[in-house]
C-alpha cells in the first residue's frame, strides 16, 4: 500500500480541527499586552481574567505640573451562550498624585479612569469554512508566507456602556452611564504575524464624546511561547486627545496562563506620558466541544458533502448479458 495515500489525509485531518474551531483555542486567547481587542471570543463557558499593574509619569507643560500614577487594569471575559459571543468587563482603577510646581501644592485623585461593560459578537470569520482555508499539503512555503487572502479579517461588533460612579475627578459632569460601540478586526497575515485593529465611539451623548482607534501587530517566535507586539492608539475628544505607542513581550507559561510586560509613551506634552505595565492572563477552561454527526451537519464537514452522500447509487447502463451456453 502507498504510504503517501495515508499520510496526506491524516495531515489534513489534523489541521481541520484548528480551522473549524477558530473561536476556541487550545491555549489562552488574551487581549494583553496592549489595549487592542481581538475579534474572537474566548469560547463558550470559558472564564478569563486579564490583569495589569501600571506605573505612569505625566508632566503637563500648560499647567506646569508633575504627577505619578499607580493603578490596576482588569478585564473579565466570559464566553456566553455560544462560541461567537462574550460578555466583557474592563476597568482601570488608578491613584494619581499631582504636584503643581508654580503653586507649590499637591493634589490626589483616586477613581476609575476606565469602567465599562459590554457584549462582543463575531459577525464574520474567514476561517469558518475549512474548505477555503485548508493547508497546502505539497508546499511548506504556501502555508507560511503572506498571501492576499490573509488580509481578509475576522470582524466583531461591540455594544455596551461606560459607567461613572459617584464624583469621579477624571470625568466631572458625566452621567452615570453612557453608551459605547466598537468594531474589532483581526487578520492572520502569516502563521507568526497577526494584525488587529479597533475603532470605538465612547461616552455617546455626553458633553465629551470620545473617538478612539488601536492598531496592533503581533509576532510569535520559533519558540511559540514568546511573542512581541507593537501598537498605536489614537484618542480624540474635547477633554483629551493624544497618540500613544506601545511595545512589549508576552510569555506563555502554560496553556491557561500568560505573563506580559510592555512600555509606552504619548506624543504630546499636555500632558506627556511614559508608562510601564506588568500583567498576566489566566483562564478557567470549562469549554466542551459540541459534537454533531456528519449527516446532520449543514453541507457536511467541508461544505460540499451532502447528506447521505456516502450512499452510492447504482450506475445506470446496460446490464451485462450472461453468456449463453449451448449443449
Amino acid at each position: 500500500m502507498d504510504r503517501s495515500r495515508i499520510s496526506k489525509p491524516l495531515v489534513l485531518l489534523l489541521f481541520f480541527p484548528l480551522l473549524a474551531l477558530a473561536q476556541y483555542t487550545d491555549v489562552i486567547n488574551s487581549n494583553r499586552p496592549g489595549r487592542a481587542v481581538s475579534a474572537y471570543a474566548v469560547g463558550r463557558n470559558v472564564i478569563q481574567a486579564e490583569v495589569g499593574l501600571v506605573y505612569e509619569q505625566q508632566d503637563d507643560a500648560t499647567l506646569n505640573s508633575d504627577s505619578n500614577i499607580f493603578g490596576t487594569d482588569i478585564s473579565l471575559r466570559y464566553g456566553l451562550l455560544f462560541e461567537t459571543l462574550e460578555i466583557k468587563y474592563e476597568g482601570s482603577f488608578i491613584n494619581q498624585n499631582i504636584t503643581y510646581t508654580d503653586l507649590g501644592t499637591d493634589e490626589t485623585r483616586t477613581d476609575f479612569s476606565r469602567n465599562r461593560l459590554g457584549l462582543k459578537f463575531l459577525v464574520f470569520d474567514p476561517f469558518k469554512n475549512p474548505e477555503n482555508n485548508k493547508p497546502n499539503l505539497y508546499s511548506w512555503r504556501a502555508n507560511n508566507v503572506f498571501q492576499l487572502k490573509n488580509l481578509i479579517p475576522a470582524v466583531s461588533v461591540y455594544a455596551g456602556a461606560t459607567f461613572n460612579l459617584g464624583d469621579n475627578p477624571f470625568y466631572v459632569g458625566d452621567p452615570i452611564a453612557s453608551p459605547r460601540a466598537a468594531i474589532a478586526t483581526q487578520s492572520r497575515l502569516s502563521p507568526r504575524f497577526v494584525l488587529i485593529s479597533n475603532i470605538a465611539y465612547d461616552r455617546i451623548g455626553t458633553d465629551f464624546p470620545e473617538w478612539s482607534y488601536a492598531v496592533s501587530l503581533s509576532h510569535s517566535f520559533r519558540d511559540p511561547k514568546w511573542s512581541i507586539f507593537v501598537e498605536n492608539q489614537g484618542i480624540k475628544s474635547d477633554r483629551y486627545s493624544d497618540m500613544l505607542l506601545r511595545t512589549g513581550v508576552a510569555y506563555l507559561i502554560s496553556p491557561n496562563f500568560q505573563a506580559d510586560f510592555h512600555l509606552g509613551s504619548g506624543f504630546k506634552n499636555t500632558p506627556s506620558r511614559i508608562f510601564a505595565v506588568l500583567g498576566f492572563s489566566y483562564r478557567l477552561d470549562l469549554h466542551k466541544d459540541k459534537l454533531v454527526a456528519i449527516e446532520d451537519q449543514k453541507g457536511g464537514v467541508n461544505g460540499k458533502i451532502k447528506k447521505n452522500a456516502s450512499k452510492k447509487k447504482p450506475k445506470k447502463g446496460r446490464k451485462k448479458k450472461k453468456d449463453k451456453i449451448d449443449f
